[in-house]
């Protein structure tokens, strides 16, 4: 179970979300529920860094590799002898790839933020309590994630 410290006053509760900081209780312990947003906590509670950009680089990647493989296998394939010009030229296939690559860029970016914030689950992005206008602080048990 979270114990709930709740608190009407802005000030009191950045200076109870310090001291909580300075008594080293983990970040990951700590949820914040504020009624609007308190650009401090970002301050006092750094986050890390989200995995997404992991999944836009892989899929840019895959996306390039995916992009070139079929313009030049393509070309291979039913190859098109004009004017003596190369059958394999990359000035006209980069702009298949550069598609590709904006492409399944963004659809695994996408992807990769649907995964890592548990998406579609409205439990994780609602809580079962209303608090109204309150400041509220749940510290979470240590083994429990």
């Amino acid at each position: 179970m979270a114990d709930r410290l709740i608190f009407d006053d802005r000030e009191q509760f950045l200076e109870a979300l310090r001291q909580l900081v300075r008594e080293g209780v983990p970040g990951e312990r700590i949820r914040v529920i504020t009624p609007f947003g308190v650009p401090e906590v970002e301050e006092i509670l750094p986050g890390k860094r989200s995995k997404v950009r992991y999944f836009a680089l892989i899929g840019a990647a895959g996306g390039t590799v995916t992009g070139l493989a079929f313009t030049i296998l393509t070309a291979l394939s039913w190859p098109l002898v004009i004017g003596g010009k190369p059958i394999v030229s990359l000035p006209p296939f980069i702009i298949i790839a550069f598609a590709l690559t904006i492409l399944f860029g963004a659809l695994s970016t996408f992807a990769g933020f649907l995964l890592l914030s548990r998406l579609p689950s409205l439990r994780g992005i609602r809580s079962g309590e209303e608090y109204g206008n309150a400041f509220v602080i749940l510290i979470e048990d240590g083994e429990r994630r």
